[in-house]
């Protein structure tokens, strides 16, 4: 199927739409004209035989000598009919002239009847007149109206138009925000959605060259110990408990690896949780059940888990992979940095613009200097890859949510980490 222009499209249906206006109007008021013209010629020339009747009451009148002439172009006559007429109003054209005639009852009994017959050629005329003045204007109002098509076409376009060579000239290395200053307001909502997009490509790229930069960097370091171990302990020979502690370092390393591995992988299994379907879950009962079994988990500490809830029940529409991963990762951080015979309490709060899940620790706190969700960004010394916050920041921005790390405000020690999920992005559309 060829492509349509929408600038084609919009001009021409313009231009159709309003054609078809001015000319059934222009066909309405040429009507309407004829007919009041029409109707007050009709009306005279029945006042006039009315009058007529009247004066001819008053003197002797017959068929033979009832000719009267009033003025120029009207001619009145007695007429014999023995048959009723159905209409007593009638317009002929003879020779190129046009009459209008009326019968006007004078004597129904004997079945007479007063004609007048009018020349109407002047009021034809001036229809006529009527008729191509009415042409004219209306040739001048399309003309009108394909120059206005064509001129609201183009500004209608114009932001489009921008936006799009605007969108042509952006590449994973230049990418800019959309200038609303000289858009119609309009337009301000799609502007808004594609910086926001802008914004999201651009933190994805650069926290995946990060990414990239920081996994070699991950991987190298321990090849690189490896290697040196290796190498020192082949330079000669050496009693067996030397090469069993070389070999101990090497599989300490390769676990390590292992795990950075594992962590490149969930982060490929994350983008693709990005295109599960989303489904309609109660967030209560989903978080209750979380809560259960994290406390396996923070038994291991004596680490009381609690969940606490405003609402009994709440319908959300989302993709409960990508809650997980944040959920999850928030809530095993608090059990890692919390100490033992401590308390964790998760929270879920639903106001009327949007919905908090929170995770509230005893812990240390944090540095809030530091942007904990890039990738490899460790705190203290706990063992760990690093890419557990990258991983739950990835998973808000598919999930449209927003994620957060503070520390407490209420004097104890230990963090508060919130995801907030806005009612618009939970909410199914139908």
């Amino acid at each position: 199927m060829q492509a349509k222009s929408i600038y084609k499209q919009f001009y021409q249906k313009l231009v159709l739409a309003t054609s078809l206006f001015i000319i059934i109007l222009s066909f309405i008021f040429y009507g309407y004209t004829k007919s009041t013209i029409f109707e007050e010629i009709k009306e005279s020339l029945y006042s006039d035989a009315g009058l007529i009747l009247k004066v001819s009451q008053n003197t002797k009148v017959d068929s033979d000598n009832f000719n009267i002439i009033t003025h120029n172009g009207i001619n009145v006559d007695i007429v014999f009919l023995k048959n009723i007429p159905e209409s007593s109003y009638i317009t002929y054209q003879i020779k190129q002239n046009n009459f209008m005639e009326i019968l006007y009852p004078f004597d129904e009994s004997k079945g007479l009847y007063i004609k007048i017959v009018k020349n109407i050629d002047s009021s034809i005329q001036m229809l006529n007149k009527i008729f191509n003045n009415l042409l004219l204007i209306s040739l001048g109002g399309l003309i009108m109206v394909i120059l206005y098509a064509f001129t609201v076409s183009k500004t209608l376009l114009k932001p489009i138009i921008d936006i799009t060579k605007k969108l042509s000239n952006m590449d994973e290395n230049f990418l800019t925000q959309i200038n609303k200053k000289n858009l119609p307001i309009e337009f301000h909502p799609l502007a808004n959605s594609i910086n926001s997009l802008t914004t999201r490509i651009e933190t994805n790229i650069r926290f995946k060259k990060e990414l990239f930069i920081g996994v070699a960097h991950e991987l190298k370091t321990p090849l690189a110990v490896m290697k040196l171990k290796n190498e020192v302990t082949l330079m000669k020979k050496r009693e067996a408990e030397k090469y069993q502690e070389t070999m101990k370092l090497t599989i300490e390393q390769i676990d390590d690896m292992n795990k950075m591995i594992s962590s490149i992988l969930d982060i490929g299994r994350a983008e693709g949780a990005q295109f599960e379907k989303p489904e309609e879950i109660d967030l209560v009962q989903y978080l209750q059940r979380k809560t259960n079994d994290y406390r396996m988990l923070s038994a291991k500490k004596k680490i009381i888990l609690t969940f606490f809830s405003n609402v009994n029940h709440h319908e959300v529409y989302l993709q409960p992979t990508l809650l997980n991963q944040i959920i999850q990762n928030f809530v095993q951080n608090a059990i890692k940095f919390t100490p033992d015979d401590k308390a964790i309490a998760i929270r879920l709060e639903k106001t009327k613009d949007d919905t908090t899940i929170s995770i509230t620790d005893d812990g240390r706190g944090i540095d809030e200097s530091i942007d904990l969700f890039a990738p490899f960004k460790r705190m203290g010394e706990e063992s760990g890859a690093g890419l557990g916050l990258f991983l739950a920041k990835n998973a808000a921005d598919a999930l449209g949510a927003t994620i957060l790390i503070k520390n407490r405000v209420d004097g104890k020690n230990g963090c508060v980490a919130t995801v907030t999920l806005p009612h618009t992005v939970t909410t199914k559309s139908n």
